[in-house]
């Protein structure tokens, strides 16, 4: 049985954003991510060798974000190295989370709007979701804006521009996210959000960066979202 709390949260949402990467698939389930992370370091190093070495051992998202310290240039191309990584992983990330398929299946169903709301490439979560059939499902996408880093999550940009499309108030919209930075873009959207902890020690860290509540799978979104009709 769903929790009070999760169905009281859905019981207000009239659009429920996904993020990508961790509700929806594991994109890099198939390419490690540190191998993508090396690459970028490679294409900064033609531009800027200095700038390379404070890249290295970086996550490849925080890598993206010091990109524009080499200049415009070096920013086109660190970025478009990391779509096509992007796009190299979600071809062999496998089978959608489990859950996931469910949850979009339920949320069209209750009559709420849905939309991705990724820090990862639009081109990339469009790639995914054409590949398994899912398409029917997402109303909107909303990527990584290009070669904007500055506008990732925990910006609360890609929220406002969802719920824009969407025709919902931010304030009756929640993300479904499994990092603090997406409870971080929630929260500076003034909108709502469900913690998805789906490593070990993500309840407490969600919890604690303010997630309206913290779900460890996404078969009990899918189980819930009926049992939640909009108010």
């Amino acid at each position: 049985m769903a929790s009070e709390d999760l169905i009281r949260i859905l019981s207000t949402t009239r659009g429920i954003f996904f993020d990508f990467d961790g509700p929806v698939c594991e994109v890099f389930a198939g390419i490690p991510a540190s191998e993508v992370a090396r690459s970028l370091v490679d294409v900064m190093r033609q531009f800027n060798p200095e700038l390379s070495e404070e890249m290295e051992g970086m996550d490849f998202m925080d890598a993206l974000r010091i990109a524009p310290k080499g200049g415009p240039d070096t920013l086109r191309a660190v970025e478009d190295r990391l779509i096509e990584a992007e796009l190299a992983a979600v071809k062999v990330a496998g089978e959608p989370t489990p859950g996931a398929v469910a949850s979009l299946e339920a949320a069209r169903a209750s009559g709420r709007t849905v939309a991705i709301v990724s820090n990862n490439s639009a081109v990339c979560v469009r790639e995914f979701l054409t590949y398994h059939g899912m398409t029917s499902l997402v109303q909107e996408i909303v990527g990584r804006p290009a070669y904007e880093p500055h506008r990732m999550k925990p910006s609360p940009h890609a929220l406002l521009v969802a719920a824009t499309r969407l025709g919902a108030p931010p304030g009756r919209c929640t993300l479904v996210g499994d990092s603090v930075s997406d409870v971080q873009a929630a929260i500076a959207a003034e909108a709502m959000s469900i913690g998805y902890a789906n490593r070990a020690g993500k309840e407490s860290s969600l919890a604690e960066a303010g997630a309206d509540v913290v779900i460890s799978s996404m078969d009990a979104l899918a189980e819930a979202l009926p049992e939640g009709p909009v108010l």
